[in-house]
């Protein structure tokens, strides 16, 4: 059920990617009230997160850019690319991740309980962007569940 959460999440940051767009480049940097301050940090923090953990669970190097330097939807897209293809990595191998726990200073987390908190991270983000696009007039992404392509089994 985990993967079908990311995957939804997908969907939905690949929808907001796209609804970005359409916005001319000085509402994607405008600092805002809440979240990580403007839309284009916010859709970055949320694959920037992603990244971390992923990276974590899988014992590789973590590859990030400082927030401030991700000025474009472009870039990122472009870390988001590199985290799939990370996250997949992950769901490829989960069997032998079972049982496995991630010690971070001193306190243990399945990698089960990483993967479920990465899913539910993003989606508040995700509302803060709904928020947003109502705050400057425009209608929101769908991130409605039950119409999106993703089966659970």
């Amino acid at each position: 059920m985990i993967r079908q959460l990311v995957e939804y999440n997908w969907q939905v940051r690949a929808d907001w990617m796209k609804w970005c767009e359409e916005l001319p480049y000085e509402e994607l940097i405008k600092e805002r009230s809440g979240g990580m301050k403007t839309i284009l940090h916010n859709l970055y923090h949320v694959v920037y997160c992603e990244h971390i953990w992923v990276s974590q669970l899988l014992s590789i190097d973590v590859n990030l850019q400082p927030i401030e330097k991700i000025q474009t939807l472009q870039h990122v897209r472009e870390f988001e690319e590199l985290t799939k293809e990370r996250t997949l990595l992950w769901f490829d191998q989960e069997a032998s991740f079972r049982e496995a726990v991630l010690d971070l200073r001193g306190r243990q987390f399945s990698h089960t309980k990483v993967m479920m908190h990465i899913a539910t991270h993003e989606v508040h983000h995700i509302g803060q962007l709904s928020v947003w696009s109502r705050e400057i007039g425009r209608v929101p992404v769908n991130c409605d569940l039950l119409p999106r392509d993703v089966e659970f089994i």
